[in-house]
């Protein structure tokens, strides 16, 4: 199964500490597997860690919290090179991509490296389910306020852009941003930007 219409889940949060593990999925990924009208199966993940490096130890604990929720799980990995002999065929199999924080700036150069763009968008079109938390949320979007390049946040305007508003993400605890974010939107560098307090997701389907 594959969602109805195109659809993408954009979330400051996901991940909760878990009873007998690290970490643990809440309701912002279960609620993405729903979406993805998956049902007579195990739902198929795929774990998207590019913009924290791949970090091997947080993958770890993903697949742990996928064990938990009965989830298949996937990683995709970049680093040193792509573990998945065929990206696009991998991408395609999966109910939800989920993409984690991190780096939202490094993210975007590795996966234009890589051709990612326009897998994720033929994902996305197809029915996949495109999903993550904050460097994971602003890359489906024109762009939002990140701290990829320093303590002091920054904007930045040149994301995927499958959706066509800017992004706001932790915007209830990381107070930098709010101000921030308004600045963009009134000058002009983000267009109409949608935000997320932590433990909020929004859902967007047919690209609307």
């Amino acid at each position: 199964m594959t969602a109805p219409e195109p659809t993408i889940v954009a979330t400051s949060g996901g991940h909760r500490a878990g009873e007998r593990t690290m970490v643990s999925f809440d309701a912002l990924v279960h609620h993405a597997v729903d979406l993805s009208g998956v049902h007579g199966r195990r739902p198929r993940v795929m774990y998207v860690g590019t913009a924290i490096g791949d970090a091997e130890h947080f993958t770890a604990r993903m697949a742990e919290a996928a064990r938990v929720a009965g989830f298949d799980l996937t990683p995709l990995h970049l680093f040193p090179m792509p573990n998945l002999a065929d990206v696009e065929g991998a991408v395609l199999d999966h109910d939800v991509v989920w993409v984690m924080g991190g780096s939202v700036a490094n993210l975007l150069a590795v996966w234009r490296v890589h051709g990612l763009d326009a897998v994720f968008r033929r994902a996305w079109q197809a029915g996949v389910v495109l999903s993550g938390v904050s460097a994971g949320s602003i890359c489906w979007f024109r762009g939002g306020a990140t701290d990829s390049f320093g303590p002091e946040l920054r904007p930045l305007t040149n994301a995927r852009s499958f959706l066509p508003y800017g992004n706001g993400v932790h915007y209830d605890t990381d107070r930098g941003r709010r101000p921030l974010i308004h600045r963009l939107v009134a000058d002009g560098a983000l267009p109409i930007t949608h935000c997320t307090d932590d433990g909020v997701g929004l859902v967007y389907a047919a690209g609307l």
